[in-house]
């Protein structure tokens, strides 16, 4: 029998499920979705935790947090198309970048602190006003005729 500490079945067990299982068994969001997301999250470290420079110090981010930064992000890959592209992967809300979040947790390729829930991602902020109003093009008044 082989003993119960085999640092080689723990290390396989600690595998995360390849991306392309995690789409398929959450069924709702596409692979760039969940690409998206992990980039976003080491965009926002790097924005909230740039002055830090212990190798060794935490750069959590909670989810707050991440939804502000996942949103800069989306506006610095996609301008005024950021919601358009959001959408299109069926993320119309901050609570589903937090879905993501989880399964991604789940599936072992990001992590979590105990005081995270996905309650942190709800209604952190509305799509339309987040993406849309800071946009605003000005239009000549044409000449009267």
């Amino acid at each position: 029998m082989p003993p119960k500490n085999d640092p080689a079945k723990a290390k396989k067990e600690k595998q995360p499920k390849p991306l392309e299982q995690l789409v398929q068994d959450v069924g709702l969001y596409p692979a760039d979705a969940f690409e998206f997301i992990q980039q976003g999250l080491s965009y926002t470290v790097q924005n909230v935790h740039a002055s830090l420079t212990d190798p060794k110090a935490s750069r959590h981010v909670s989810g707050q947090q991440l939804c502000e930064g996942l949103r800069d992000f989306a506006v610095a890959q996609w301008g005024f198309l950021a919601r358009t592209v959001l959408r299109r992967w069926n993320i119309t809300g901050t609570v589903d970048f937090g879905r993501i979040v989880f399964a991604l947790v789940d599936a072992g390729h990001m992590q979590k602190t105990d005081d995270d829930t996905l309650d942190d991602f709800k209604n952190v902020y509305d799509f339309r006003t987040a993406f849309e109003s800071r946009y605003h093009i000005k239009v000549a008044a044409l000449p009267s005729t």
